[in-house]
């Protein structure tokens, strides 16, 4: 097995172990998490993901050939619904998603914690080295949504919601799977042109890691002050 391959895949599930090992992803997994917890989610993932197609493009203007950038635009085709699936831009699954949980994400103000995540991905997309881009929407993002998601259909289900307004989510539980794939085969193919790149990606990743974790704490913490 290649060298850099079990590097990426250790890495990978070193990065889910850290996200699923969280006490709020815990709580939801456990079916302990309250639903304004989960809605308070949805509101800031909201407030990252719409930036996706600016990652993603980003990302893709520093890539060395057109071979890599159309692999990575069959994700990008994919969100912006121009896949052969239904037709529908994952943005506009997402609100309707919101819209069913009755959530208005414009009423709610930007966490520092979100600020934060979204531009540590930013940044990484944007330098000149495609390794720290890949890394971080490879092993900081993509790599991370099957499991991540599965846990908070859990926590929503466990507050009584119905699976089927939770749309945005199943889908993402099935097809990002093949989305870090297609990115870990470019990070495989920049990485085996040598130097530092494949270190490079993967600390790229736990940078976007620890900033989602920061994102998760602030959920939480807010959550429980309300409570209180």
């Amino acid at each position: 097995m290649d060298m850099q391959y079990r590097m990426f895949e250790d890495a990978k599930s070193r990065f889910i172990d850290q996200i699923r090992n969280h006490v709020f992803i815990t709580r939801c997994r456990e079916g302990k998490a309250s639903l304004d917890e989960l809605k308070s989610f949805v509101i800031q993932q909201s407030k990252y993901s719409t930036h996706f197609t600016r990652y993603l493009c980003a990302l893709m203007s520093n890539l060395p050939t057109n071979v890599e950038i159309l692999k990575l635009a069959e994700n990008l085709f994919e969100e912006l619904g121009f896949d052969d699936s239904n037709g529908v831009p994952h943005h506009l699954i997402y609100k309707n998603m919101m819209e069913k949980l009755g959530i208005s994400p414009q009423d709610e103000p930007t966490y520092p914690e979100t600020e934060n995540l979204i531009q540590k991905m930013l940044s990484a997309c944007r330098h000149p080295n495609p390794a720290y881009g890949l890394g971080a929407i490879c092993l900081g993002a993509e790599a991370l949504v099957p499991s991540l998601y599965a846990d908070l259909i859990s926590g929503f289900v466990a507050c009584g919601i119905d699976r089927r307004d939770l749309e945005f989510f199943e889908i993402h539980v099935s097809c990002d799977d093949g989305h870090a794939e297609t990115i870990r085969d470019i990070m495989l193919e920049l990485g085996r042109k040598g130097g530092n790149s494949a270190n490079i990606m993967i600390e790229s990743g736990a940078v976007l890691v620890r900033a989602r974790l920061e994102f998760f704490s602030a959920i939480a913490a807010r959550a429980h002050t309300c409570v209180t």
